[in-house]
């Protein structure tokens, strides 16, 4: 991998890093360069790439042809958890409604069932509900009795035995669908989805230089004053394979470290921080170069987790790299410029410069530099 740092951090091969331009100009090509964007290669930018997971975490799944769909009924729960807002509000409508409709149903057939409609107005005649004359009254007896309203005027009497046993069903049933459909809404409510909008990833990752080390950096940093406890991250590498028996897998994963041997993917995430995988013998980068890489097509998917401090629910934020969004040769602009600026005793994060990357300091002309890169200053 020596004669490949070269081409990823920027350094023309064949040039010793110690020598300085004036000792040996950079070659003078026949045409000027081509300038590019910043990280796009030639055929990583000449067409749109297809996400396996949108920069906002989305991912671009869709699940086709699934026959066992009553395994969603199974877990019925979740299943109306994972439902979109206008649908579980349609659901905790009509569960309310429909239970009132049926109970004040059979709460008119018991009425009229007795005869209690044809005594309206019999004092000596003794109905199973006071005052109730038709479905209507019925219907608000049985909303007064689910929700133990209790208004008085309606009011069961002790001599309609099956009435009682009635009550009892709904005062049960009624308890259970609001311990169904309150804990929905509250898991819905609670759900820290938007507690990843303030957890943000930078909009590109670099390949540079870091201890003498070549490595995969990009920053992750939280927006907000309370902190994600047990913070942990991770990063997938996806991208399709073949094996060696011929198999071809679509959408290979495969793990990138960035520090689960040392501890160091465990994060105190206070200020932005960079995350960095070495590019060593392990990485599936090891054997490759500059371009190839570059004509690959693959997806860096970063993972991080962490339990809200506030709740103490888990919460994940996921963002992705594309072959164009890894910037060659160059560094956070939290390496030699920070981010963080700290005072006599507390530290206040800045966050200007957090998705833009530097231009290495390689001791060669800029010249030099844009002309490896193929790119140019913002």
């Amino acid at each position: 991998m020596a004669q490949d740092n070269a081409a990823f951090c920027g350094v023309p091969e064949g040039v010793p890093t110690g020598v300085p331009a004036e000792a040996k100009p950079p070659p003078q090509p026949p045409q000027a360069p081509k300038r590019r964007p910043w990280g796009a290669g030639g055929a990583a930018g000449a067409r749109k790439r297809q996400r396996y997971v949108e920069k906002d975490g989305k991912c671009n799944v869709q699940h086709g042809n699934v026959r066992e769909t009553y395994r969603y009924l199974t877990d019925i729960f979740t299943t109306l958890v994972d439902l979109k807002w206008r649908f579980s509000l349609l659901i905790f409508i009509l569960a309310y409604a429909l239970t009132w409709l049926f109970f004040g149903l059979i709460w008119w057939v018991i009425a009229y069932s007795r005869g209690d409609l044809e005594h309206l107005g019999d004092h000596t005649w003794t109905p199973c509900v006071n005052n109730l004359n038709g479905f209507v009254s019925a219907f608000l007896f049985s909303i007064e009795t689910e929700t133990t309203i209790g208004y008085g005027h309606r009011v069961i009497t002790d001599t309609c035995p099956e009435g009682i046993v009635l009550l009892l069903l709904q005062a049960i049933l009624g308890s259970m669908v609001n311990a169904f459909m309150v804990g929905c809404m509250f898991v819905k409510i609670s759900q820290p989805n938007k507690r990843a909008e303030t957890l943000v990833f930078s909009s590109h990752a670099v390949v540079s230089l870091r201890d003498d080390r070549l490595c995969l950096m990009f920053r992750v940093g939280d927006l907000r004053d309370s902190h994600i406890v047990e913070a942990s991250i991770r990063a997938k590498l996806i991208q399709s394979k073949q094996t060696q028996e011929g198999e071809f897998i679509p959408l290979d994963q495969t793990d990138l470290s960035v520090g689960f041997e040392t501890g160091d993917d465990r994060l105190f995430l206070v200020s932005p921080l960079i995350i960095s995988h070495e590019i060593d013998e392990r990485s599936p980068f090891w054997d490759v170069s500059r371009g190839q890489l570059e004509r690959d097509d693959f997806e860096i998917v970063v993972i991080l987790e962490g339990m809200v401090e506030a709740t103490g629910m888990t919460c994940q934020v996921c963002s992705s790299y594309l072959v164009d969004e890894v910037l060659w040769g160059q560094k956070p602009s939290g390496v030699g410029a920070p981010i963080l600026r700290v005072t006599q005793i507390s530290g206040c994060p800045k966050f200007w410069g957090f998705h833009r990357p530097l231009l290495p300091d390689l001791g060669f002309p800029m010249s030099w530099i844009l002309q490896v890169l193929g790119s140019s200053l913002p």
